[in-house]
């Protein structure tokens, strides 16, 4: 019986026809309806996915590499260095970053520190009357050192514990101000950029085709004048972003160099640029300053005739800078290009290379050279 069955649906699937039914409807109503969904749909295709999201292209995000080169000179006279000067080597640190570069503006600087004992730094944790307030062996979170148990004087009116540590100790209870290389407002980098959209094998650079030596030595950047000069004026980087420079070099900060490239490689080569704004990416709250800025440490060692190591510690205060490359290169699709337009003939002809059987060939090429 089941055979009889599956025979009987196999004869049907394969000898019977049939044909769908249409039923029209004489309702304005219904018609009406029916063209407002039509016309819905045809809007969303053509408003949205073409004319907005440009549906008809192809995309690709940016591929970067970036080098900086800073220059600047500036000149201090302090008690401390007496008059010095600082070229590049001095205040970019480290030499090389990536995607990234560090400018000192202010510095707070201990000389000639030695492994020894001395007071520690008064606070609330290190201040003591008595030996009896220092404790061996205790480390401070904020310490320079490693308490020893005394009560020394650190000057003629304080006393606080002594430490086993660099001596003497660092100071850093006040910030210079102005700031310690206010003239870095006037130092300026040069910025490479390379850029590569893999999916079209597009690759350009933002030292533009245009741009010469000689306007390189001579050009600053100018977002009205200048726009695409990649030699930038620190001051100006900053006042760009809405912020002082003279007030962002007492304490750092972190700044933003942001370089975006939207190519549409549908049209010329040189309408591929890069565009650049700036804005400071490490959080300010005016209602919550705690911790503000950026800085670190850093030290150089010595040893004297007789062996002794000493060295001389900096806390480095400056603006690193960020730079952040975004993009997107869009490409007529192929299916529009090759199909509706008028030269599709030239550019089926430029993507497409036609190639003949490689054995069939190789045949015709043996056959030849039989005598």
């Amino acid at each position: 019986m089941a055979s009889r069955g599956f025979c009987r649906e196999l004869y049907s699937c394969i000898f019977d026809y049939s044909t769908p039914r249409i039923a029209l409807i004489k309702s304005r109503k219904v018609g009406v309806m029916n063209r407002l969904i039509q016309l819905g749909i045809l809007a969303y295709v053509i408003g949205w996915v073409f004319v907005w999201e440009k549906g008809y292209q192809e995309f690709d995000t940016v591929v970067s590499s970036v080098t900086s080169k800073v220059k600047g000179v500036a000149v201090t006279n302090t008690s401390a260095l007496g008059t010095r000067i600082w070229d590049v080597a001095d205040y970019v640190i480290p030499p090389q970053e990536e995607n990234a570069f560090f400018v000192m503006t202010n510095l707070i600087i201990t000389q000639n520190q030695t492994q020894g004992h001395c007071p520690d730094l008064p606070d609330q944790s290190t201040i003591c009357n008595s030996s009896h307030d220092c404790i061996p062996g205790f480390i401070s979170t904020h310490s320079f050192g490693v308490q020893t148990g005394q009560c020394v004087a650190y000057n003629e009116t304080v006393k606080s514990c002594e430490v086993y540590a660099w001596c003497p100790v660092e100071n850093d209870t006040e910030l210079p101000e102005p700031a310690f290389l206010k003239e870095a407002e006037n130092f300026t980098v040069l910025i490479k950029n390379n850029i590569w959209f893999p999916k079209f094998n597009f690759s350009k650079r933002n030292i533009l085709p245009n741009v010469t030596t000689s306007y390189l030595k001579t050009c600053l950047y100018d977002r009205m004048h200048n726009p695409f000069c990649p030699i930038f004026r620190l001051g100006s980087i900053v006042s760009e972003a809405g912020e002082s420079f003279r007030d962002m070099a007492i304490q750092g900060g972190v700044m933003g160099i942001q370089i975006r490239w939207d190519c549409d490689l549908d049209k010329k080569f040189s309408k591929c640029v890069p565009r650049y704004s700036f804005r400071r990416l490490d959080s300010r709250e005016l209602d919550h300053n705690v911790s503000p800025g950026y800085n670190f440490r850093s030290a150089k060692y010595y040893k004297n005739i007789n062996d002794v190591e000493s060295r001389t510690l900096m806390k480095v205060y400056g603006i690193r800078f960020d730079i952040l490359v975004f993009g997107t290169a869009t490409v007529l699709c192929d299916v529009i290009v090759f199909q509706f337009f008028k030269k599709r003939y030239y550019y089926r002809e430029k993507k497409f290379k036609h190639v003949e059987d490689y054995d069939e060939l190789s045949g015709n090429e043996e056959h030849g050279s039989n005598p």
